[in-house]
């Protein structure tokens, strides 16, 4: 009997779009939000530089107190904004490959050996030809002292640590500019959670 090769993987996508990213998912706040809004924009790259459509972006962040809406962050003494959802997701323009998040600056939180993390928002990332999510962080300009202090920036080799600081690009609300690559030059840093 003769034995047939093992069937090739499938990459996941590109269907995104369907059914996880709905309309108005991307808006983590509503009126008499408290903090500074901001507008976290970007493009998804493949490794040639071209845009991936129809990736999907997932973003995490605490509130501008630096409290996360989870049930594990039991602080208290922070209380949450009920004009701020802290999550939110968004699907990549098929054309363009571009993304983006209307939220707020958020605030520092502890890390694990109780210090204070730089305001940070926490990124998950697929996309086509990626098996498994990618997991990254957009950290600030404008929080450089506390940006030195950070415990995961630290562990990031210094000629790469770029890849995780969005770029202002101004205006009001304050917009910042964090594009994506997934490899090849200039490749995002993505962490091993």
């Amino acid at each position: 009997m003769a034995r047939l090769g093992e069937t090739p993987s499938q990459t996941v996508g590109p269907f995104f779009s369907i059914g996880l990213s709905g309309e108005g998912e991307n808006v983590l706040v509503s009126d008499g939000v408290a903090g500074d809004r901001i507008r976290l924009v970007g493009r998804v790259l493949d490794g040639d530089g071209r845009p991936v459509g129809d990736a999907l972006i997932e973003l995490w962040q605490a509130n501008s107190l630096g409290r996360y809406r989870h049930p594990d962050d039991a602080r208290g003494e922070l209380p949450l904004d009920p004009a701020f959802t802290g999550f939110g997701r968004a699907a990549t323009g098929f054309e363009t490959g571009e993304y983006w998040f209307e939220t707020i600056k958020p605030g520092p939180v502890p890390d694990p050996e109780g210090e204070l993390q730089a305001p940070h928002l926490n990124l998950i990332v697929q996309a086509r030809g990626t098996l498994n999510p990618l997991f990254t962080r957009v950290y600030f300009p404008d929080e450089e002292e506390a940006n030195q202090s950070d415990l995961v920036l630290a562990m990031v080799p210094k000629d790469r640590r770029e890849t995780l600081v969005a770029v202002p690009e101004g205006g009001e609300p304050a917009v910042y500019r964090f594009d994506i690559h997934l490899q090849g030059e200039g490749q995002t840093v993505f962490l091993d959670i």
